[in-house]
């Protein structure tokens, strides 16, 4: 795969959901994905002492192709591509570091 177009375009073939309620549908995906990611770091810390075990870190690797999943295809329904949200993304970042915001809080800093 060569980026995230590609790879966006490709996960729209196995989009399969009621189309009527895409966006509680993809929103709440992502958001219960995101939450299996905090579920298996919180037994990490409880179970392993913080310590990745070789089969916890490919668990965690799967569960965040799951966000990405719901990240691609809630961007698809937004008519915005990966590339372009991933760059949208690091140019604000980068204006964050530039200007001195990169803590805080607060959308416009």
């Amino acid at each position: 795969m060569s980026d995230f177009n590609t790879y966006q375009w490709k996960t729209h073939e196995t989009a399969i959901y009621p189309k009527d309620r895409d966006l509680e549908y993809l929103g709440l995906g992502l958001v219960s994905e995101a939450g299996e990611v905090a579920g298996k770091i919180k037994k990490i810390l409880r179970d392993n002492g913080g310590v990745i075990s070789e089969t916890a870190r490919l668990e965690l690797v799967s569960e965040l192709g799951d966000v990405l999943w719901y990240t691609a295809q809630l961007a698809w329904l937004l008519q915005a591509d990966l590339n372009s949200v991933a760059q949208g993304n690091l140019d604000k970042l980068r204006s964050r570091s530039a200007r001195g915001t990169l803590i805080g809080s607060g959308d416009n800093r």
